[in-house]
This record gives structure tokens, sequence and C-alpha cells, in this order.
């Protein structure tokens, strides 16, 4: 079949960073945030999904939109415009946060694998790690996104996985449009890591980057062509955009749906991974739903691992001036592989130090839930910089939108230390 006749690859083919960055948002991280919470809570947060969507498509609009109009990454336009009392920080969280998470997110990989594979999980990890880390430093730019598409359609597996489960409409339909809202220390913490977990601050700044890289790859490699962004060129932004964050919404819907009607109802509300939801849903959604479930946490891995390593060396190397770009040759940027590297080798030996990963994802979440808000304030005041951004700065909607994102994490934070324990 002709490419011009196959409508997936051309929708494709039409979109670029905004669905990249919304799929590897539904990293096994995320996947097993959404599996706890479905296990632990039912279906009392689905309606998060609804909640987070607009705030989403905001946020990743306007970190999108800096990328473009600056030409330069989120790092960049903080290190040129701001103090380095405020970069370095976020910096430094950022990398020590997406380390974490991408030796996670390995080691989810090699155990969604062995469900597969009589192969050792630890046997795995350092061959996917090397894998990964090649696919980056030799492949091209245009390659890795092509290969990225492809392995979003992977994700579909969890909205057939939650169908599988055979789960009750009704109560399902109850709890995502008249939410029963709790303030216990469990709920609220929960509600947190799924914020942290969608709106990561790893993806402002991937976003950005991604947008400059997209310039690069057409022929714009000096700052000066790149600045500036046509009506046409932010309308297309606008749809992948919008694109991307639905299919991460649709995704992580479906995950707490399958987990709810399935694990929460048996009374399985401790599981502790996405590969441990995968196998407990064996008995109680058939061996179908089960592997569909792993088939989505590999493709998942696969896609958030690189923009994990790749969004913090983007950071580092913006941050120093140096090189980057997964178009640039390794000899051209050897400091922004290295990064990438280096990042993606200590994540990997949290595997070896006895470090329980999936609690640290949890966690790392629930960290990402407490540094994005701030964050988010210096997103939102970049964007209403006329220095950086001319006359593309924020309107009345976008800015009402992106502050009330920040208003909502700052509160559910706060309401999480304050219901503590209870």
């Amino acid at each position: 079949m002709d490419h011009k006749d196959n409508p997936i690859k051309n929708l494709l083919n039409r979109l670029g960073p905004g669905l990249i960055t919304g799929a590897s948002d539904d990293d096994p991280s995320g996947i097993g945030t959404y599996s706890q919470a479905g296990a632990a809570l039912g279906f009392a947060t689905l309606w998060t999904a609804i909640v987070t969507l607009p705030l989403m498509v905001v946020v990743q609009h306007v970190c999108a939109k800096i990328g473009m109009v600056s030409g330069r990454g989120l790092a960049g336009v903080l290190r040129r415009y701001y103090s380095r009392k405020l970069l370095y920080p976020v910096v430094i969280g950022l990398v020590v946060a997406n380390t974490i998470n991408a030796g996670a997110d390995i080691s989810a990989i090699a155990a969604a694998i062995n469900m597969f594979l009589p192969v050792p999980i630890s046997a795995m990890v350092v061959p996917i790690a090397v894998a990964i880390v090649v696919l980056q430093v030799w492949g091209s730019y245009r390659l890795i996104m092509k290969i990225f598409k492809w392995l979003t359609l992977s994700l579909f597996a969890y909205v057939i996985a939650a169908f599988l489960a055979k789960p009750d409409w009704y109560e399902v339909a109850r709890a995502t449009f008249l939410p029963q809202i709790t303030l216990s220390g469990e709920y609220v913490t929960t509600i947190v890591a799924i914020l942290g977990t969608t709106i990561s601050p790893y993806l402002f700044f991937w976003e950005a980057s991604e947008e400059v890289e997209e310039e690069k790859s057409e022929g714009r490699t000096r700052l000066a062509e790149r600045k500036g962004a046509t009506d046409a060129e932010i309308k297309n932004e606008k749809i992948d955009t919008i694109v991307g964050m639905l299919f991460c919404n649709v995704v992580f819907y479906f995950v707490i749906l399958a987990a709810g009607a399935t694990l929460h109802v048996s009374g399985k509300t401790d599981i502790q991974s996405a590969t441990d939801a995968a196998q407990a849903l064996r008995p109680l959604a058939g061996s179908l739903a089960t592997v569909l479930f792993a088939v989505g946490l590999i493709g998942a891995g696969l896609l958030a691992v690189p923009v994990l390593t790749g969004s913090a060396a983007y950071a580092v190397a913006e941050t120093f001036g140096w090189a980057s770009g997964l178009d640039e040759k390794p000899r051209h940027a050897r400091k922004f592989y290295a990064v990438i590297a280096v990042s993606t080798l200590v994540g990997v030996s949290i595997d070896f130090l006895g470090i329980n990963p999936i609690k640290a994802l949890f966690w790392t979440a629930v960290i990402n839930g407490v540094v994005a808000p701030p964050l988010l304030v210096v997103v939102m005041l970049v964007a209403n910089n006329e220095r950086v951004m001319g006359a593309r700065t924020n309107g009345i909607f976008t800015n009402i939108i992106g502050w009330l994102a920040a208003a909502v994490m700052f509160a559910a934070a706060i309401a999480m230390f304050l219901t503590w324990g209870s």
C-alpha cells in the first residue's frame, strides 16, 4: 500500500514532538502509578484524566511555543535571560529525577520481556540500556522520531486490555463525571503522583528542545533562522500537542480503568509495579489482557527512556552552552551524548543496588508533583516575557489555564503535606 493511501502512516507523518511528548508521558512509571491508583482506589481517580487534559495541552503548548519562538530549549532560555541561581537547581533536580526514572523504566522493560522469555531480568537490563543509547547516539533525528511514532501504537494495548476486563460501565461513568473526592493521605498522595507523572518537568524541557530539533532538521541551523514562528507553524504545533495530550490521557484513563475493574474489585490493592498489574490481570481478565498490558509496557518504556535521558542531556548542554541535538554527529556533540550515556548507565545501576525501583518511581512522581508547580511559574513567566517571546506572549485564555495548572498542582502538594499520615 502506498503511504499516501495509509491513513495511519499519513497521520503519523503530520505529527511530531507533541505526539511523542504525550506518548512518552505514559512511561512505565506512569503506568505503574495509574495501576496503583486503580488497584488501591478503584475508579475513584478516573476523573483526573478529564481534568488534567486542558491543563496538559496548555502547558505543553506554552513550552513548545517557547522553543519555536526563541529558537532555544527551555534551559537555553533560562541561561540567556534569567539568573544562574534559578537555572542550576532546576537542571540538577531534572537530571536526578530523570536518571532514577530511566533506570526504573529499563528494569520495567526487562521485567515485561521476562513474561515472554525466560531470561533473568538482571541479564537483560544492561543490553537494553546499551541498545537505547546506541540508537540515540548513532541514529538520526528523523529515524528516532519515526521509531518513536510507531512505538506510540503499542499503547493502544491498554485500551483493549481495559475492555477485556469487562468493567461496570455505570460505575465507570459515575466516577468519571461525578467524582467522590476524599482528603485521606493515600488519596491525596495518589493525586499528587498522578499530577507529577502527567504534568512532568522533563516534558517541559523535551517539548521545547524537540521543536528546536524540528527546525534544525528543516535546515534552520542558526539561531537567527529559528527565531520567531508563523501563524501556520503555531497552528500545526497546537494540533500536534492536542493530539499528543489526548492520546496520553486516553491511555492513562484506561490503565486506571483496567486496574480498577479487576485488581481493586478482587481485593488486590497493593500492586507495586505495572508488571505486577499485568500478571495479576491473567486470572481476572484472561491471558490476552495480560499480554496486551505487557506489550504496552515494553513499548512505553522503549519510548520513554530516550525522552528522559534526552531531556536531561538537552538541559545540561544548554546550561553550559555545549553543542546538542540528536542529529549532531557524536564527534561534534560528545558532551551531549555523554550525558545521555551516563544518565542511562547510572539509572541502570539502581537496579543492582537493591533499591526498590517501583517505590523509587512512585516517589519520583510525587517529587515531580512538588517540583512542577514552581517550575510552571517559571515557564509562565518566560511565556509572558516580551524579551523572549516578542509578540507571541500568552493570550488571556492560555494565561488563565496555565496559571490554573500551577495553582492546582500547588494546592494538591500542600494538601498532601497537610494530610500526611491520615
